[in-house]
Formats: structure tokens, C-alpha cells, sequence
């Protein structure tokens, strides 16, 4: 059975024993791991083995266990134009002094001790987000060309091959999360960026159906087309409340608000249709985690967390060993 896990990025305020003790009461198998400090420290991950012994020993004692870990907030740094809103998600020493190359600088660098120390914590894929220099060009004007369009898809492979080489050294696999603001998100942009890096085994993609729901396309198409990239899957949902007035682009209105064209929402309160995509993850042999994560502005946290997992487990079947009308060929 596919393990059902908690990404723990959007609850790294509260310390991981904390998380760890929820969760384990709540029914989840493990946690995604996000690197933050308490949760997943890469650095000392690799200076200090008793610091890893320490944190398995911390999971299994609340019956979980760890198949991911989360980079997203660094990888945004890498191929993003650089401004104070990644001054906000960064830790102090990849920021520095702000200086965009140094921080790319630090940022790559961490990134390939993240793939060295999901290794040493016996790991084999971490999910996050490579950033984009052609997110800007969302909406055509001033008219943009199509040369500079290509130019970012070879920064991104530029800049992220290098970190992909000691992703395939260590035996571990980016995923890189499929999502608005990234050089992939969506059909198109996805099989641009997997050519733009050569569809290397150290590239994989994390499927994560409540980025497409407000993009009105098909997580289970998706899952199909890229079946030999999924590498991780996350189970979030999103909610379209398009009406004539609100805006499919969300009108720079946070998550929270009325006038939003579409928010997450906790799992199974929204527009993701969950049976039709785990029945495609089970045709494609997919059998690494589902992994929660948790974002709804209109819910409780601890509460909606608890209930998602009952829900997922509704989706935990997998394909029949034997089909269901063999028995009449006999």
C-alpha cells in the first residue's frame, strides 16, 4: 500500500516532535520532511550522523517514516529574478547581502548538499521548485519573442544541470513540483522544460492536481503523459469560484478572500477528482507516497489535516491482481 504522508512545510512553526506526535495520532504513515530549521537541517544532516540517527528515531517513535524531503523555497531562488519577497522565503545565509549572483551562488550549493544529505538520511527524492526567468512573460506584452522564451529554458538547464549531476551521483531524484511561478506548469511548459534539460533519471516531476484546477486541466491526463517522470504526488485540493466577477488570475487578493477566483482548499472540498487520479497513478505503476499538503484559509489546520487523511484512505486501493471478469473465461 502507498504510504499516506504530511508535507510539513506549512507547519514548520511548531517544533517536529510536536508535528511528528499530530500526525502519528491523526493516522499518517510518515512525513515529507520541508528543510527548515527543526524540521530538516542539510547542513547538519552532513556534518553530524547522530543528528540523523536522532531524527529517524524521533519519527519511528510516533510510527512514521520518511520518503521525501521538501526544497522548494532555495530552488525558487535559482532561475527566479530575484527580489524581497525571496529575501522573506530564504534562509539569512543563502540571502547574504542580496546580491543576485551570490545568492544563486549559495542557493545552487545548497541545493546539491540537499540531494548529499536526503542520501545520508536514506532518502530518494525531494521535491521543490527550480524558479523561472520566463514566468514574467505569462501574458504576452509588451509583446515578448519567442527567442527570449527559449533563453530561459536554457538558463534553467544551465542552472540546474550542474545540481542534477550530484542529484544522479547520490542515487536521489528532484522532483520538481509542477506549479504556477515555475518553468513548468502545465502540459506544454512541462515537456519544454524535460527536453530543455534532456529528460535526465535525476529529473522528475511532483504532481500536485491543485495546480491545475484553476488552469481547468487534467492531473490524471498529466500523470499519463509523464508517467516515466512522476516521482512524487502531492494531495492538495483548489476550489474554482468563478462567477462572471471573479478572476481565474486571483486579482493579487490572498487566499483568504471572497473576491478570489479560486483558493486550496483541504482535500475532497474542492474540484480535484481524487478516484479518477489515483486510478491513473495505479495504471501508470506509481507507488511512492501521497503526501498531504495541507492549505485551506477557510478550515482549522489541525482539524482539516486529521480529516484528510481519513479521506485519502478512501483512494488507497490499488490495481486488482486478477481482473474482475476473469472468472467468466474459465
Amino acid at each position: 500500500m502507498r504510504p499516506i504522508t504530511l508535507f510539513s512545510g506549512q507547519w514548520t512553526d511548531l517544533p517536529l516532535e510536536t508535528l511528528a506526535e499530530k500526525a502519528g495520532a491523526w493516522g499518517y504513515d510518515g512525513l515529507e520532511l520541508a528543510c527548515a530549521p527543526g524540521h530538516f537541517d542539510v547542513s547538519r544532516t552532513l556534518a553530524d550522523p547522530q543528528y540523523v540517527d536522532d531524527q529517524r528515531e524521533l519519527l519511528a517513535r510516533h510510527g512514521l517514516g520518511c520518503w521525501a524531503i521538501g526544497a522548494h523555497m532555495v530552488g525558487q531562488a535559482i532561475c527566479d529574478p530575484l527580489d524581497a519577497r525571496h529575501q522573506a522565503i530564504l534562509p539569512p545565509e543563502i540571502w547574504g547581502d542580496g546580491d543576485p549572483g551570490g545568492v544563486r551562488a549559495r542557493a545552487t550549493q545548497r541545493m546539491k548538499d540537499t540531494a548529499r544529505a536526503a542520501a545520508a538520511f536514506e532518502v530518494a527524492v525531494v521535491t521543490g521548485f527550480t524558479g523561472s526567468g520566463n514566468w514574467r512573460y505569462l501574458y504576452p506584452f509588451p509583446p515578448t519573442h519567442p527567442d527570449e522564451v527559449e533563453r530561459g529554458y536554457g538558463e534553467f538547464a544551465e542552472r540546474w544541470s550542474p545540481i542534477i549531476d550530484v542529484f544522479e551521483a547520490e542515487g536521489v531524484r528532484f522532483a520538481l513540483e509542477v506549479h504556477p511561478g515555475e518553468i513548468a506548469y502545465d502540459f506544454v511548459t512541462t515537456s519544454r522544460a524535460l527536453q530543455a534539460i534532456g529528460r535526465r533519471p535525476g529529473f522528475g516531476l511532483n504532481l500536485d492536481p491543485s495546480h491545475f484546477v484553476p488552469q481547468f486541466l487534467d492531473p490524471a491526463k498529466f500523470a499519463f503523459e509523464f508517467r516515466d517522470q512522476i516521482a512524487h504526488v502531492h494531495i492538495k485540493d483548489a476550489k474554482r469560484r468563478l462567477d462572471g466577477r471573479r478572476s481565474i488570475l486571483g486579482s493579487h487578493l490572498p487566499f483568504a478572500d471572497p473576491d478570489r477566483g479560486w483558493t486550496f482548499v483541504s482535500p475532497g472540498h474542492g474540484d480535484v477528482d481524487f478516484d479518477e487520479l489515483v486510478r491513473a497513478l495505479n495504471a501508470i505503476g506509481y507507488t511512492g507516497p501521497l503526501s498531504t499538503e495541507w492549505e485551506d484559509s477557510g478550515m482549522d489546520r489541525d482539524w482539516g489535516a486529521a480529516e484528510a487523511v481519513q479521506y485519502i484512505r478512501r483512494f488507497g486501493f490499488e490495481s486488482p491482481a486478477v481482473p474482475f471478469d476473469a472468472p467468466f473465461s474459465r
